[in-house]
């Protein structure tokens, strides 16, 4: 388990993973927000899980939940630099979630609805997976205990 840990902490790279952390984080969280809390114009959890499963995702509020929880939680995670890597493992499923069951069909681009915001956040969810967190992260902190 140690050895787990330490590889999924362990960053080689520099402050560029920070730099995309702090946008992508503070982007997640606030969608994630707007499914949870309602803030920032959202539909709370009873507006998302009905139209989640106005869509075919059921059951709406268990996938409300996930959607809302992944990207809340996942963006702070990624925001700290707290396991970087699986938070954006699961914010990367999140969105092709999001490509094909909501954006897909309408196309590329966003003035359609189409997946093009989405893409750009899964190209990001996948960049930090495969970078790490970078430097000013828990991660790193995290890696030099385990060591």
């Amino acid at each position: 388990m140690k050895t787990l840990l330490k590889t999924v902490t362990t960053s080689h790279a520099n402050y560029s993973a920070l730099l995309l952390r702090i946008p992508i984080g503070i982007i997640f969280m606030a969608h994630g927000a707007q499914k949870l809390f309602a803030w920032f114009g959202g539909y709370g959890l009873e507006g998302t899980a009905g139209w989640m499963e106005s869509i075919g995702l059921a059951p709406g509020f268990l996938m409300a939940v996930l959607a809302g929880s992944g990207e809340f939680f996942g963006g702070l995670f990624i925001l700290l630099g707290l396991l970087t890597r699986p938070a954006a493992a699961v914010l990367a499923i999140t969105m092709i979630v999001a490509i094909f069951s909501v954006h897909f069909s309408n196309g590329l681009f966003m003035s359609n609805n189409g997946y093009e915001f989405a893409l750009a956040l899964l190209a990001a969810s996948v960049s930090l997976v495969a970078a790490g967190s970078g430097k000013l992260a828990v991660d790193n902190y995290l890696a030099k205990k385990l060591a």
